[in-house]
């Protein structure tokens, strides 16, 4: 997980509110009933996988669950997945990951092999262009499927999968919290209009938040991280508060939507303007040879106008693209 692990849901999902709003808002509610989130326990989920020979630093926390009269502590292990593509691997390595958990559990001596296993609810968060089609259930990458006499031994783990993109805005509205907000963010991309409205919902759900300050502080610096990823051209130095300073990120919105444009409309016009100049370069010398395709690629807007108005005079290529 060390090149796709993000360390804005990484920071997220250290604080027990965004973890309870994950819950309540994304897994099924059945679950959320049973769980009373003022038992939430951060874990340190710091471990060494052999098989995939990665470190991985996931949130995993453990909350007091009650049914059919009974109190027991789940852990809840969610694994943060950036990558742009679906992995299919992915039941294998939820497999995996839970094993080396349970492994944890026992060599730092917080249950023993004889007392039995605690439950655990893998989370998948993913939150890539593509949606999620990988099987969720080890079980679903046997081919082809053993018959009954078999498959009773085969393994069996299924992940709890909440695909960010699979959500439409109106949804997450209906969410109204903080984390519903991230998502809105997430799913903007590059869509300025479409940011600026989320950033606008998720300030107003800050404001009416008790602990808004931090709040702010936290949701601030997973956005500044968000948009470096994304490679927004923006001053993020300056945007210490999301809700402070909303007005002077909208204005950088503003400037970064106009460069875009113009950026666009100057790379269009030069594209236009060699395109016109192979097409007479064609007419004239027959088919371009590798280095004078490459010239043109490489111009400026200045060396194409001096090209096209030579055409006219020059009868071979070098002498067109002399200096």
């Amino acid at each position: 997980m060390a090149n796709h692990h993000d360390t804005g849901y990484k920071e997220l999902f250290s604080y027990p509110e965004f973890v309870q709003q994950l819950i309540e808002g994304f897994a099924p509610p059945e679950l959320a009933a049973l769980m009373d989130f003022a038992t939430l326990k951060d874990h340190n989920g710091n471990y060494i996988t052999p098989l995939f020979e990665e470190r991985f630093e996931d949130a995993v926390w453990s909350v007091e669950v009650t049914w059919e009269g009974t109190t027991q502590r789940v852990y809840l292990y969610i694994l943060l997945e950036f990558q742009s593509r679906v992995d299919y691997r992915m039941p294998l390595r939820m497999m995996h990951y839970t094993v080396c958990f349970y492994e944890h559990l026992i060599k730092t001596k917080v249950i023993t092999p004889n007392e039995g296993l605690p439950p655990v609810l893998p989370i998948v968060l993913y939150n890539g262009s593509q949606r999620w089609s990988a099987p969720q259930d080890v079980y679903g990458m046997i081919a082809p499927e053993p018959p009954s006499f078999l498959g009773v031994y085969q393994p069996r783990l299924r992940y709890y999968l909440i695909d960010e993109g699979r959500y439409t805005e109106e949804e997450l509205v209906a969410q109204g919290s903080v984390l519903s907000g991230v998502f809105s963010i997430e799913n903007a991309k590059l869509s300025k209009e479409t940011l600026q409205r989320a950033v606008d919902r998720i300030v107003a759900i800050i404001q009416a938040d008790p602990n808004k300050e931090r709040i702010d502080k936290v949701i601030t610096r997973w956005l500044k991280r968000h948009l470096r990823r994304l490679g927004a051209n923006i001053d993020l130095e300056r945007l210490n508060s999301l809700v402070e300073d909303r007005d002077m990120f909208a204005e950088n919105l503003d400037n970064w939507r106009e460069q875009t444009l113009k950026e666009g409309l100057e790379k269009g016009r030069q594209e236009g303007l060699v395109g016109a100049l192979r097409v007479q370069l064609g007419l004239k010398f027959g088919e371009l040879p590798t280095w004078a395709d490459d010239k043109l690629n490489a111009a400026t807007d200045e060396q194409l106008n001096l090209w096209i108005a030579r055409i006219l005079t020059v009868d071979s290529l070098e002498a067109l693209f002399a200096d």
